[in-house]
């Protein structure tokens, strides 16, 4: 990096330079990672209330109300919409599950604290669970609803569970796990229960208001204890927006962190972060403003008509099918004699970009489509492009792996290799790291993280992103 002093111009230049293999963030050919309303406006109006407070540090409330002021509303807001509760603003879904895994640690003080999940569960969870000390218990969703069942969340309860998991919808199929059962079960064991509604928590009652018929989620059901839910999903607020509600104001105590352990400054934190930027707080307070309950409403509408479309273009494309009923804006297709990895290249070398979903637990590699609120303009285009690209897979045929090579993979010491020489075995399989060749072509790669168990996909990930980052 050039540490001289540069023009504002020369830097935006620079900025755009950097920014030329980048997915777009608007037009709705992107179907994950990013959530557009279509409404410039909207943006705009977030975009100038994020630039005003992004000097302002949450890290102290006392010498900056505003923070205080802003939070109210939009936890507020949340609150309002899902059932009541006592919430925290917090930098995404990570974050909002990462303190309530911390909360109910914390609550019930346990010597070997376990969380009980569904396998569909977002791996946020998992990540809070190595963070904090907590054993994952991961229970089985059925295959062909692909929702959790009840029965088997309670059989994985013990007298060492802290937590129950159920999502609203769950991430990979966009599918509401029985939420109702699930948290009674919790209940009748005396357990907490999170409804992870990162995805669903802004999008699900709109739907409802909407038309859709979308089962009771939040803090208003029995037994559900906390719940996340993502502001900058189909909230549409920019990035590190989201809010976590614990139905017990002592548990949001919980979810605290304060030390007075030394000679400085009082530390009192509500979240993992210590001194951070209330930008994002400003960009979720005017979005939420800007649209109004009529926007999203508007939005929402959109969203379900471009999902029941989507859905019927897909199941009517020969080779593909939907997986499960999907109650939300979320939906996933499988292949039948069609490689869905070698068909999100194809999609990708249009212009469009498909989330490849690896199998696991007998749900088959599928590739996952969310929709917002503006894909409704583009959905027959982007149905166009699924055909088209189904046709261009079936006749490339699946990818090919070279004998002996996922064993070879499997059994390597990726540890003992430095970055070099893995980047070397990725473009043995052609996927160049090296900077600024842009986006290569994933399906062999996606075939031999499908082909490795789950501790081998994670090792050869985490040597993918050392080598990306140099």
């Amino acid at each position: 990096m050039n540490l001289e002093g540069r023009t504002v111009e020369d830097l935006l230049a620079e900025v755009t330079r950097l920014k030329e293999h980048d997915l777009p963030v608007r037009g709705g050919q992107v179907t994950a990672y990013v959530y557009d309303t279509g409404r410039p406006e909207v943006h705009e109006a977030a975009a100038r209330a994020y630039a005003e407070m992004l000097e302002v540090n949450c890290l102290d409330p006392t010498a900056f109300p505003s923070v205080v002021e802003m939070e109210r509303q939009v936890v507020g807001a949340v609150a309002d919409l899902l059932g009541g509760g006592h919430g925290i603003f917090t930098s995404g879904g990570t974050e909002s599950i990462m303190l309530a895994v911390k909360a109910a640690r914390d609550a019930a003080a346990k010597a070997a604290p376990k969380l009980v999940l569904p396998v569909t569960a977002h791996p946020a969870f998992h990540k809070a669970a190595h963070y904090l000390g907590v054993e994952v218990v991961a229970v089985p969703v059925d295959l062909e609803t692909y929702r959790v069942r009840a029965s088997d969340v309670a059989r994985a309860i013990d007298e060492d569970t802290i937590l129950v998991v159920a999502s609203a919808p769950s991430y990979p199929q966009g599918v509401i796990d029985p939420i109702e059962e699930v948290a009674a079960a919790a209940a009748a064991a005396g357990v907490p229960c999170h409804v992870d509604a990162c995805v669903g928590g802004w999008l699900l009652p709109w739907l409802r208001e909407a038309g859709a018929t979308v089962p009771p989620f939040d803090l208003s059901v029995p037994g559900v204890t906390s719940l996340s839910c993502d502001l900058h999903k189909f909230g549409y607020a920019p990035k590190g927006a989201s809010v976590v509600l614990f139905a017990d104001p002592a548990m949001r105590r919980r979810a605290y962190f304060a030390s007075a352990a030394w000679p400085g400054y009082t530390i009192i934190n509500a979240t993992v972060q210590s001194s951070r930027s209330a930008g994002p707080l400003g960009g979720a307070w005017a979005t939420l403003a800007a649209l109004g309950r009529e926007g999203y409403l508007e939005l929402g509408r959109n969203a379900l008509e471009a999902t029941l479309r989507l859905r019927e273009g897909i199941a009517a494309i020969p080779g593909l099918r939907v997986l499960g009923e999907p109650e939300s804006s979320l939906v996933a297709f499988a292949g039948d004699g069609i490689d869905v990895f070698v068909l999100a290249d194809e999609a990708r070398a249009r212009g469009w970009f498909l989330q490849p979903q690896l199998s696991y637990a007998g749900i088959p590699a599928n590739l996952h489509i969310t929709v917002t609120g503006v894909t409704l303009a583009g959905v027959e285009a982007l149905l166009k492009v699924i055909a088209e690209s189904a046709g261009a897979a079936r006749r490339r045929g699946p990818v090919v792996l070279p004998d002996g090579l996922v064993e070879l993979v499997a059994g390597m010491d990726l540890a003992a290799l430095d970055d070099a020489t893995f980047a070397e075995l990725a473009a043995s399989v052609g996927v160049d790291l090296r900077p600024g060749k842009g986006q290569p072509e994933m399906a062999v790669v996606n075939t031999i993280l499908d082909a490795l168990p789950a501790a081998a996909r994670e090792a050869v990930l985490v040597r993918f992103l050392s080598t990306l980052y140099g």
